[in-house]
């Protein structure tokens, strides 16, 4: 009798950074985050032997970002305090605009900073992605904030060990005019930096997998638009390998006056399982 092929199994982990993790000190604490990498944590020590990759995505950010106070400004030399959104028009009015703003920038193809924001706020809204939020600066590269919950890294620590293998850490951010929330590809990207485009590579790598699971932080946002991204570029015969572990990600809390983030995870949930995607828990998966 012929040997039954085994299974390829990756994992996405996507930011599961202390920024996110609600611990006193975060930057941008999402509720539950820390018990989501404890559990991930422990299912990771149970079915590290069968897994071929983990991918984890490292949110990467400098102090001036686009969704930072820094890059911006009133006439009063304020910056907009976090979780402000800011629209196409807000700069056209001069509510918020870049510091810097006349400056011309051979990266943004000539254009000045404020027409390039200009541009930019003009795509998220077109598309209908969430608006430029204004978030506390945060992953910071080079801060502990950056770093990998500490649960978690051990845990893949261990099966790198035990397997001979390194994690695939890839960094997502960098580039400070452009938002980066999903793991293949930023909400815009920029034909000056090639890492703002499609990461075809990692697309390949879960193109060859059996079974991907999925965990991390925020469901609301990094989750949400990395498995979006993938779903819409990996081609419809593979969204059905793909398992998101519902206990292992948590959304992002309402801000005041600003959008229901939990609902919108719920519905996005109900959405990818009406794709043909699985949603499942760390005790479940692999049982």
């Amino acid at each position: 009798m012929a040997a039954r092929k085994r299974l390829i199994v990756d994992g996405v982990i996507i930011d599961p950074q202390v920024d996110f993790m609600d611990l006193l000190g975060s930057a941008l604490p999402v509720a539950g985050a820390v018990a989501d990498m404890q559990r991930l944590s422990t299912m990771i020590d149970r079915i590290g032997p069968k897994v071929r990759d983990f991918h984890v995505t490292l949110d990467s950010h400098h102090p001036i970002d686009v969704a930072h106070p820094g890059m911006w400004t009133n006439n009063k030399g304020e910056s907009p305090a976090p979780f402000t959104l800011i629209r196409s028009d807000d700069i056209r009015s001069e509510i918020w605009f870049p510091r810097n703003r006349h400056a011309k920038l051979s990266q943004l193809g000539g254009q000045t900073l404020e027409q390039y924001m200009i541009g930019y706020t003009q795509a998220l809204e077109a598309a209908g992605k969430y608006l430029l939020m204004i978030w506390p600066e945060h992953c910071l590269i080079g801060s502990g904030g950056h770093a990998v919950q500490a649960d978690l890294f051990s845990a893949l620590s261990r099966w790198e060990k035990a397997n001979f293998a390194n994690v695939d850490f890839v960094t997502k951010g960098v580039n400070p005019f452009t938002e980066h929330y999903g793991g293949l590809m930023a909400e815009v990207p920029l034909a000056s930096d090639p890492s703002t485009g499609l990461n075809t590579g990692l697309l390949t790598v879960l193109q060859e997998a059996d079974i991907v699971f999925i965990a991390g932080e925020a469901l609301s946002h990094c989750v949400m638009t990395t498995v979006n991204q993938i779903a819409d570029n990996i081609g419809e015969e593979h969204v059905r390998k793909f398992h998101i572990l519902t206990d292992c990600s948590s959304p992002v809390p309402q801000p005041p006056g600003g959008p229901d983030f939990p609902a919108i995870a719920k519905d996005w949930l109900k959405t990818m399982k009406k794709r043909g995607m699985t949603l499942t828990t760390s005790t479940e998966f692999l049982a």
